[in-house]
C-alpha cells in the first residue's frame, strides 16, 4: 500500500470510529429497548458510504497546512456523514424510496416493524413519521459532533459561517428538487441549480471549503476560487455520475433496483439533455413512462433506449470528463501542500468514476 493510499484508509478508520463512538453516547437512555430501532437504522446508514464528504474536508485541512494527527480534524469531518445520513433519510421519504444501499430505507423498516407489531393506525405513516425523525436527530447529532470537535475555538469560529451555509444550502436544495419535479418539466440549467444545492455543493464545495477555513483559520480569496474553481466542478460531475447510475448503474453494486430514478420521476440533468434532444414521439414515451412507480423491466429498457438514442448518456459522460479536468486545472494555481494536490486529485478521480 502506498504512503497516500495509506493515509487514506487511515482516515476512513478514523472517521468511522469516531462516529461509533459518538452514537453509542448519544442516543438518551441508550439501554431502554424502545429506542433500539432507531439505534439499529442509525448504525446502518452510517456503516455504509464512501466517506468522501469527510475526505475533501480533511485534506482541505491538510492542503491549508493543518497538522496530519489533529484528533479534532476526523470528528468535525466526520460530522459530515452524519448531515449526509440526516439528508438520505428524509431524500427517500420524498422520493418514496424502497432501499438504500441493499438495505429497507429507513421509513421502509420502521413501517415493517408496525406492520409486524400489529399495532394501531397506519403502517406507512408511522413508517415516515418515525423516518423523519430519525433524520432530524442525524441533523442535530451532526451540530452536535461538529462542535465538539475540540478545534481550536477560533478554527470553529472561523468555519462556523461555512458550515451554517452548507447545511442551509442543503434544505434549499431539497425543496427545489420537490418543486423540479411538481412542475413537470425541467431544463439542464434548473436541473443543474438543483445538483448544486442538493449535493454538489454539500459533498464536495464545501466539505473543502470547512477543511481549508479550519486550517487557515480565515475565508481568504484563494480559499473561493478554490472551491469554486475545483470543488463546485467536482460537484457537479458528481452528480451527473449519480443520475447516470440511477439509471444505468448495476443494482448489485448501487444498492438500489434496476431504473430506480426513472420509476421515481427524478428530473435530472440526464432526463433534462434527453428531452432537449428527443424527437416529439421519443419526448411523448418519455413523459409517459418517468415517474410511474410501477415501471417494469420492459419500460426501463425503453427509456434507457431513448436516453441513449438521443445522445443524452454520451453528452452526460463527456461534461463529466469536461468538468473534471476544469476541476484539475484549477488545484494547479492553489497554494497547497503537495500531498494535498495529490489527495485532491484522487478524490475527483474517485468521486466521478464511481460504480456506486
Amino acid at each position: 500500500m502506498t504512503t497516500h493510499a495509506a493515509a487514506m484508509e487511515s482516515l476512513r478508520a478514523q472517521v468511522e470510529r469516531v462516529l461509533a463512538e459518538f452514537v453509542e453516547r448519544r442516543l438518551p437512555d441508550g439501554g431502554d429497548p424502545e429506542f433500539a430501532p432507531l439505534r439499529t437504522a442509525a448504525d446502518e446508514l452510517l456503516s455504509g458510504g464512501k466517506r468522501l464528504r469527510p475526505a475533501f474536508c480533511y485534506w482541505g485541512w491538510r492542503g491549508a497546512g493543518g497538522a496530519d494527527d489533529e484528533p479534532g480534524i476526523f470528528t468535525a469531518a466526520a460530522s459530515l456523514e452524519l448531515l449526509q445520513a440526516s439528508a438520505l433519510v428524509h431524500d427517500d421519504v420524498m422520493d418514496k424510496s424502497d432501499l438504500r444501499r441493499g438495505m429497507p430505507a429507513a421509513h421502509r423498516r420502521f413501517q415493517a416493524m408496525h406492520e409486524k407489531s400489529g399495532w394501531y393506525g397506519s403502517a406507512g405513516q408511522f413508517g415516515e413519521g418515525a423516518a423523519i425523525l430519525l433524520g432530524n436527530l442525524l441533523l442535530i447529532w451532526s451540530g452536535e459532533m461538529w462542535r465538539g470537535s475540540e478545534l481550536a475555538r477560533e478554527s470553529i469560529e472561523a468555519a462556523q459561517p461555512v458550515h451554517d451555509h452548507m447545511r442551509s444550502e442543503l434544505m434549499c436544495g431539497q425543496y427545489l428538487d420537490l418543486l423540479e419535479q411538481a412542475n413537470g418539466e425541467n431544463t439542464f440549467d434548473s436541473a443543474l441549480r438543483v445538483a448544486l444545492y442538493k449535493s454538489g455543493k454539500y459533498s464536495v464545495e464545501q466539505p473543502l471549503r470547512l477543511g481549508l477555513v479550519l486550517a487557515a483559520r480565515e475565508l481568504t480569496p484563494w480559499i473561493d476560487d478554490l472551491c469554486t474553481g475545483y470543488g463546485q466542478r467536482v460537484g457537479i460531475a458528481f452528480q451527473l455520475r449519480d443520475d447516470i447510475l440511477g439509471v444505468f448503474g448495476d443494482p448489485a453494486q448501487t444498492g438500489k433496483p434496476a431504473g430506480d430514478d426513472l420509476r421515481e420521476g427524478k428530473r435530472t440533468m440526464l432526463v433534462a439533455r434527453t428531452l432537449a434532444s428527443a424527437s416529439p414521439l421519443e419526448a411523448e414515451t418519455v413523459r409517459k413512462l418517468l415517474g410511474d412507480p410501477h415501471l417494469d423491466e420492459h419500460g426501463v429498457s425503453t427509456l434507457r433506449q431513448i436516453i441513449d438514442d438521443t445522445g443524452a448518456l454520451q453528452e452526460c459522460e463527456d461534461l463529466i470528463g469536461d468538468y473534471l479536468g476544469e476541476a484539475l486545472s484549477a488545484l494547479d494555481p492553489a497554494p497547497i501542500t503537495a500531498d494535498a494536490r495529490t489527495a485532491l486529485t484522487d478524490l475527483a478521480i474517485a468521486a466521478t468514476s464511481r460504480k456506486t
